[in-house]
């Protein structure tokens, strides 16, 4: 099967399954355990595979092993949960719980939850605590919620239709497989949700069109990098874009990423290890990014993206320490506290490699509102730490129809000007939002790459004149929007006008004699 007959038919197998539960459990809940299940029988599928490839032909598989002969061989387990970062007993996988569950399983909520609870345990005294990425992935997973039914039979009902539906999704073994099928089915499952969701699905999902830009606008053209971040990286999309763009073997250090959301940050594990990232590739830590930065050891990153919540409040100027912090201090004032957007910014930049590039999402108020925005803003410019300002194509995003923009910062730069692209007329309509197009990505790639001044496009513009204009930096103040309205040839006009008046006085001359002639004749 194809990668895209196999991606198309899984998306409608979890249209399917979303329409016809959606009755049952509200959808925006109900994607953890969609989500869920289908990480269950992707790793399920994936340590199968992964032991199966050096069994000798003619062996049995390791799904037709027992739980007591493969727990005979501790060390054994103990080097699979060093190489994968978990194990799965083989009574335990996805495929043998559900073929249970078929044969009338009255205690499947409990098997599951004994399943789950086995799978979490399996790196604990193995990996040191840090390394333990599997652990509470299935704290959302609850089996015994009465969001799945109000008796013990409903629940076990709904959850073997859960292990059905996605047991039943068309693919091919894993090894025989594209990557990051399972991967891609996620993220549209995400998209799903988050369009009905409306605001609360704009808070973890960032539309895949807009996640791929930002990556190519942070690779800058390279092949490789060292290391990729994202501070408030939701449920880890655009992070994974860096592999789709790079492969993920040329990110040499790995995918580093925090959220404050202890839910969504599982959710970013989760797609880690969905588009098959070895867990020691990928740290994703839960914390408030601007108060509390867990890689302080691991930064700089030679490539950021990043979409950070909008207008989001934050301790600000009440927490007198955090004017000394280095990320903040540089500008001299700190982002008002109703409004962190540029407290992002500036963690950002502090955390940039030297020979780095970040892209980062903003809301067209930071790029022109006063105060101690104009502060920092002053500060970005005369520091020639604005590579581009891009204006984005309203109506992309989930839960807001305003147009956004893309910052991008280098503390590296072979002059002192910042490009402004114009590229709120590219994209085009997809269902009920726009998006941006391969087209359309590189025209906006090609034009940071020449950095020219193209007619109604792209203007290059030196720092000095950004000053002069009060350090404003929407992409309108200095890209002129083309005049598509008709041309008009005022003496063409005239003479027209002329032309008519002209006949109409013979009309009137006609009518008259007409008139008169008829009256005459009375």
């Amino acid at each position: 099967m194809s990668q895209n007959i196999e991606r198309a038919e899984l998306h409608r197998a979890l249209w399917k399954i979303a329409n016809d539960l959606r009755g049952s459990v509200d959808g925006w809940d109900f994607k953890q355990y969609v989500l869920g299940i289908m990480f269950y029988r992707f790793i399920s599928e994936n340590l199968t595979d992964y032991l199966d490839s050096d069994l000798a032909e003619g062996e049995s598989g390791y799904a037709s092993m027992s739980n007591v002969d493969v727990a005979a061989n501790p060390e054994e387990i103990q080097d699979v949960v060093r190489e994968k970062g978990f194990f799965i007993l083989p009574e335990h996988l996805f495929e043998n719980v559900r073929a249970r569950a078929n044969l009338n399983n009255e205690n499947l909520n409990e098997e599951l939850q004994e399943v789950f609870r086995s799978i979490e345990a399996s790196a604990t005294g193995v990996l040191l605590e840090e390394d333990n990425k599997i652990r509470g992935l299935f704290d959302e997973l609850d089996v015994n919620s009465n969001k799945l039914g109000s008796t013990v039979s409903k629940r076990n009902g709904l959850l073997l239709k859960l292990l059905n539906e996605v047991g039943n999704f068309k693919l091919g073994r894993y090894a025989e497989s594209h990557n990051d099928t399972f991967g891609d089915a996620y993220e549209y499952l995400m998209g799903m949700y988050a369009s009905s969701a409306g605001k609360s699905g704009g808070e973890y999902y960032t539309p895949q069109s807009v996640s791929e830009l930002l990556a190519h606008i942070a690779v800058d053209g390279k092949k490789t990098v060292n290391k990729v971040y994202d501070p408030a990286c939701g449920s880890g999309g655009m992070l994974l874009k860096f592999a789709k763009v790079l492969g993920k073997e040329n990110v040499k250090e790995g995918f580093f990423g925090q959220e404050i959301n202890l839910t969504t940050r599982n959710l970013a594990v989760i797609n880690m290890f969905l588009h098959d990232l070895n867990f020691e590739k990928f740290d994703i830590a839960h914390g408030d990014t601007l108060l509390d930065p867990v890689h302080t050891d691991i930064e700089p990153f030679e490539a950021i993206v990043s979409n950070p919540p909008y207008s989001v409040k934050w301790e600000g100027d009440a927490n007198p320490l955090l004017i000394n912090d280095p990320r903040f201090a540089p500008a001299g004032v700190l982002a008002p506290k109703s409004k962190a957007d540029l407290a992002f910014t500036m963690h950002i930049l502090h955390w940039l490699a030297e020979n780095g590039t970040a892209a980062i999402v903003e809301f067209p108020g930071v790029l022109y509102r006063g105060g101690a925005e104009a502060k920092i803003r002053k500060y970005l410019i005369d520091g020639n730490y604005v590579s581009a300002v891009i204006q984005l194509p309203s109506d992309l995003f989930f839960g807001t129809t305003i147009g956004t923009c893309i910052i991008v910062l280098k503390k590296s730069k072979r002059d002192n000007k910042t490009l402004f692209i114009d590229a709120s007329a590219l994209f085009e309509r997809a269902g009920n939002k726009n998006t941006i197009t391969e087209q359309h990505r590189a025209k906006i790639l090609g034009a940071l790459a020449q950095r020219e001044d193209v007619a109604y496009f792209a203007q290059l513009v030196d720092n000095s004149v950004i000053a002069e204009n009060d350090y404003n930096l929407s992409v309108s103040s200095y890209v002129e929007a083309e005049d598509t309205r008709e041309v008009v040839d005022i003496v063409a006009l005239n003479a027209e006008i002329e032309q008519i008046v002209a006949r109409q006085a013979v009309l009137r001359t006609e009518i008259d004699a007409i008139v008169a002639e008829l009256e005459s004749g009375k």
